[in-house]
Formats: structure tokens, C-alpha cells, sequence
């Protein structure tokens, strides 16, 4: 069986051959043998980035680049200034503006503030819960928290429970056009917990159902009000929201929850959220609190009892690898916080994020609605964010995760994965086998197609499962071709 040798591998073969050829004085080193590579590999490395693009057989536009990371040379691309929704890999973008506003080691820090004066171990005023942004903060964390207030000496509080989430600006949810149910666009706010879900399961019980709605961490599982869940006699929609002021109103389809099951669902007030579990652990260490009510005015008195988040760069770490929409707008918003002062909105930090991409790294098609990459209007091209990834390398290449490529394709890959529906982007960092570290971004999107789905659709909309499987293999083709034409 003859197998297609192409012209670039036989000169490299040749030019080898002539390398090696004095070593032949002494028992060779290795096996002189060629490695074994997949069938089709060398065709493929030939093939140009239209032929890669036109077998991908995926709808919509794409576009990529690809430079040295060192040298920022540019080496080869394909629509590179055509801008498209980035999805999650603007989380790459985020997590530089994050390390060059707030630095590596910045923490955020929740405090128990007591006001009015503490006398004998009663607090004279208000006991307030104030969130610094953490979006890390779960159930064990406040069980921590009540601990440490309970340590310090509090045993009354004459006042009012208040929680305050001022420190970064509220929004009900990031993007507006997801489905009401997905836990992956929580509200947000300076006072967050369990990412901005709460857990809801239900189970057969004889003829009917039983239903929990709890705040979970690996430890505790304390059952909240402020969120309810009602069953209904329907079978679509699947799912509503009522926002009943103090609390969140969910109703689900009987029809739809067959033997028992569990979900996330997102959480529209997460600091009463937050206040209630609080509110739990101190009533467990025999210090009773009010009822938890929303503060507008920034707490001032004295500090109880404080909790830290890990660093930034260990908090960017995990939002690169499990893709936290939360956590990316946290920081977001803090950087901008930091650099110009709390900003109005979400969308007025993600505009101020994209003029310091601008000014900072010159990435001129940076236009982006908020700082996860959930809203579809966000704009970037390939060549702007490779810019964006040589700038911020040192920083960004070492909290990239390591991306799983096909079995025999030997290159290192650090990148960041980006998925919407009909909408998919890869950007990171190759280095192919023997050879230097390239900086690539590769995005696709069918837009026409996304755009008719109606919002109840955007969760499981049919043919996105199959477009984005086709989008992948055109990513790992890619990889595959550079592996090959740049290694040694």
C-alpha cells in the first residue's frame, strides 16, 4: 500500500539525512527508523486553511491566526480580522485585564461589620454581612465566617441583620437573552454565593413528588426560602420565574421530571441568598439574627470577622479551566472598579474593558458586552486576540488549561475553549513537538442561525450539538496541521 509523501516532508527527510550523516562513525542514538504517524497526516499538513475549512463542512464564517509567541511574526491565517463572538475565550481576555489592574495576589474579602458599638459581646446596632465581590464564596465559607464572629465574642445583636453587595454593581442575570433556568447566568453582585445558585432536586414520593431547594457545599446543605419551587400541571414551558420581591418564585412542569432528578438553578438576590445561610450558622451557634434586609449605604463600624478568597491567579486558574461566568464578571468588574471608579453597569465596565484593549494591547475589533463572553454581541477577531495572548504570555500561559487532543497528536496545548450555541472559539498556545510556541486563535459562527432561536430554544436548540462537534474537529485539524508543518 503506497501512502501520499509531500514534497515539504521529503526535502525535510533529505535534509535530515544530510545532517546525520557523519554521526554514521558511531552507533546511532536513536532508531534511524521514520515514528509512525496517523494515515492522511502529511496530506493533511499540506492541505491550505481552505481546503481545512471547506472539509470542516461547518455553516457560518470562521477565522484564525497564528504567530510566534515570541517573535509575534505573524506565521499564517485565515479571515484574521473578521470579528465574531469570542463566547468564553473572552474570559482570556478578562483574566489579563484582571492581573494587569488588580495583580496576582489580589484577594477579596467578605467582613461581619457590627455598627453601634459592641458591649459585653452584644452588638449595640446593625450586624452586617458585606460581600468584597468574592465570587468564590460558598456554604462553607459562611459557616467559616459565623465561626470566626462567634470566636470574636459576639453573643447578641440588638440591631438589624443587613447584608450589602454595593461593592460591585447588581445585575439580575449577565446576559438577558438565556433561557430563565440555566444556572450559568446567576445574577450578580458584591455579595455572591454558591456562584449565584441554588440547588434544586425532586424525587418520587408514591403518586406525587417531593421537592428540596438547598444551598450546598461540600459540608453543609442548609434548605433556603428564598428561593421556591412549585410543580404545575403542564408540560411547557418547562420552567418560569416570578420575582416575588423578597424571595424567587420557580415553578417547573410536572410532566417534565419523570422519576426524580436535580439541577442549579440561578439565584436573582444573592445576598438575601448569602444572609439566610449566614443567618443559619450563627442560629447554630446560639446567636440569634433578623431576618436579612438588603442595605443600599456601604457599612461603616467596626470589622467582626473577615474571609479572604484564594489569589487572583488561583481564582483565574479554576475560571479558565471550568469556564465560571461569575467569577469572570467579578473580576471584571473590580478591575474596572479599581481603575476608574464602580462602574454603572456591567455593559459600561465590559465597554471600559474593551477601551483599555484598545489603548494597552491595540486591539483595535475589541467590542465586548460584558466580561464572560455569555452575550452574543461581544466582537473580537483572531489576529487581535493572538495579540492579546503574546502580550500577556508570561501571565496567561501558565493558568491556561491543558487541552486533550487526538489520540498520536503529540503537541502541548494551553488554551481556552468558548461555546455558544452554533457559535465555538479555541485561542491559546501550541508548541509542536521539537518546535517553539506558537499563539493561535480560532473562531467560528453561524450567526443567521443563532439568531432565529427564540430565547426558551437557547438551551438545547437542535442541530447546535452537531455543528459544535463539527466545529471542534476543524479546531483539533488545525492544531494537527501546525503540529506537523512547525515541529521539528
Amino acid at each position: 500500500m503506497t501512502k501520499a509523501f509531500s514534497r515539504r516532508a521529503f526535502l525535510l527527510t533529505a535534509a535530515a539525512a544530510a545532517a546525520g550523516a557523519p554521526a554514521f562513525a558511531k552507533p546511532p542514538s536513536r532508531s534511524l527508523l521514520p515514528h509512525l504517524r496517523p494515515a492522511g497526516l502529511n496530506k493533511r499538513a499540506a492541505d491550505t486553511a481552505v481546503e481545512v475549512i471547506a472539509r470542516a463542512r461547518i455553516s457560518g464564517k470562521a477565522g484564525y491566526a497564528l504567530a510566534d509567541a515570541e517573535t509575534g511574526k505573524m506565521l499564517e491565517s485565515f479571515n484574521p480580522d473578521l470579528a465574531l463572538p469570542p463566547a468564553s475565550v473572552a474570559k482570556t481576555l478578562t483574566a489579563a485585564y484582571g492581573l494587569g489592574t488588580l495583580g496576582a495576589g489580589y484577594r477579596f474579602a467578605t467582613k461581619v461589620i457590627a455598627t453601634g458599638g459592641i458591649k459585653g459581646g452584644i452588638v449595640q446596632g446593625d450586624l452586617v454581612l458585606a460581600g468584597g465581590g468574592d465570587p468564590t464564596l460558598d456554604t462553607d465559607g459562611l459557616a467559616e465566617l459565623a465561626k470566626r464572629a462567634k470566636a470574636a465574642g459576639i453573643t447578641e445583636v440588638r440591631g438589624r441583620f443587613l447584608v450589602w453587595g454595593g461593592a460591585l454593581p447588581f445585575a439580575p442575570m449577565i446576559d438577558t437573552d438565556q433561557p430563565e433556568q440555566v444556572g450559568y447566568n446567576p445574577a450578580v453582585s458584591g455579595l455572591n454565593l454558591n456562584y449565584n445558585r441554588v440547588h434544586f432536586e425532586w424525587r418520587k414520593a408514591g403518586g406525587d413528588w417531593s421537592v428540596s431547594m438547598d444551598a450546598r457545599s461540600d459540608h453543609y446543605r442548609p434548605d433556603v426560602r428564598i428561593a421556591r419551587m412549585q410543580i404545575v400541571a403542564r408540560d411547557l414551558p418547562i420552567y418560569t420565574y416570578e420575582d416575588a420581591g423578597g424571595r424567587d418564585n420557580w415553578t417547573v412542569a410536572r410532566g417534565a421530571l419523570g422519576g426524580g432528578g436535580a439541577r442549579w438553578l440561578p439565584v436573582r438576590k444573592p445576598e438575601l441568598y448569602a444572609g439566610e445561610v449566614f443567618q443559619t450558622f450563627m442560629g447554630a451557634h446560639g446567636i440569634r439574627l433578623k431576618a436579612p434586609e438588603l442595605s443600599r449605604a456601604r457599612p461603616v463600624g467596626e470589622d467582626v470577622a473577615r474571609l479572604d478568597s484564594a489569589p487572583l491567579d488561583a481564582l483565574l486558574r479554576e475560571m479558565l479551566k471550568f469556564s465560571t461566568n461569575l467569577t469572570a464578571e467579578a473580576v471584571g468588574l473590580a478591575a474596572t472598579s479599581a481603575r476608574t471608579g464602580l462602574p454603572a453597569s456591567l455593559a459600561t465596565s465590559a465597554r471600559a474593558m474593551s477601551e483599555w484593549a484598545h489603548g494597552s494591547l491595540g486591539l483595535g475589533s475589541a467590542a465586548l458586552v460584558d466580561h464572560s463572553g455569555l452575550g452574543d454581541a461581544s466582537r473580537i477577531c483572531a489576529r487581535d486576540m493572538v495579540r492579546a495572548l503574546i502580550a500577556w504570555r508570561s501571565g496567561l500561559a501558565p493558568l491556561l488549561k491543558p487541552i486533550s487532543l487526538r489520540e498520536k497528536m503529540t503537541a502541548s496545548v494551553q488554551a481556552k475553549t468558548g461555546t455558544l450555541n452554533f457559535v465555538s472559539g479555541l485561542a491559546g498556545f501550541v508548541t509542536p513537538p521539537g518546535g517553539r510556541q506558537l499563539a493561535f486563535a480560532i473562531f467560528a459562527a453561524d450567526l443567521p442561525r443563532r439568531d432565529a432561536l427564540s430565547r426558551a430554544e437557547r438551551e438545547r436548540p437542535q442541530g447546535a450539538k452537531g455543528w459544535n462537534t463539527q466545529a471542534k474537529a476543524l479546531q483539533l485539524d488545525l492544531i494537527e496541521r501546525w503540529s506537523v508543518i512547525y515541529g521539528a
